[in-house]
């Protein structure tokens, strides 16, 4: 059974009702959070020298964390790799190629990268190991062995 249709003529702001009020509380937002970036874009000197993120894969294995970061063109005295407790940063520069006449288009960023990464074991960052192998970079992470549960005797 199809329901009759109701209509008013014209739209809710040809009536003066204005937009629904959630409505003109997410414009006003999003208009200010537009106007924070933009400000925060043009004005602040860090623009020039932010850095961009590798495409990196992290995956995990029953022994260890492997990250395989994509780093073609850089050399290995160019590549910084740092774990810690529960992180991976493998950070450097991509400087530009000096060739002979002009650049007409540049597909490739260059400047600094980083490339961060939360792990959720303890790892033993004493046995990491890195290769760089085509312009792919792998790190091995090992895990830390986790405390398995054990039955105590009490003494006395």
């Amino acid at each position: 059974m199809n329901l009759p249709i109701r209509h008013r003529s014209g739209s809710p702001w040809e009536r003066g009702m204005g937009w629904p009020q959630p409505m003109v509380e997410f414009q006003e937002l999003f208009d200010r959070m537009n106007h924070f970036l933009e400000s925060a874009a043009f004005t602040s000197p860090l623009t020039e020298t932010m850095a961009f993120a590798p495409p990196a894969d992290l995956h995990e294995t029953d022994e260890a964390y492997v990250v395989e970061c994509e780093l073609p063109g850089i050399a290995r005295e160019d590549i910084d790799v740092e774990v810690g407790e529960h992180e991976v940063s493998i950070s450097g520069e991509l400087t530009a190629c000096r060739r002979a006449g002009a650049l007409r288009r540049r597909g490739r960023p260059t400047g600094q990268f980083e490339y961060r990464a939360l792990l959720p074991v303890d790892v033993k960052s004493a046995e990491v190991t890195a290769s760089l192998v085509d312009g792919v970079l792998t790190v091995t992470i090992p895990k830390a062995q986790a405390a398995t549960p054990r039955h105590v005797e009490i003494q006395g």
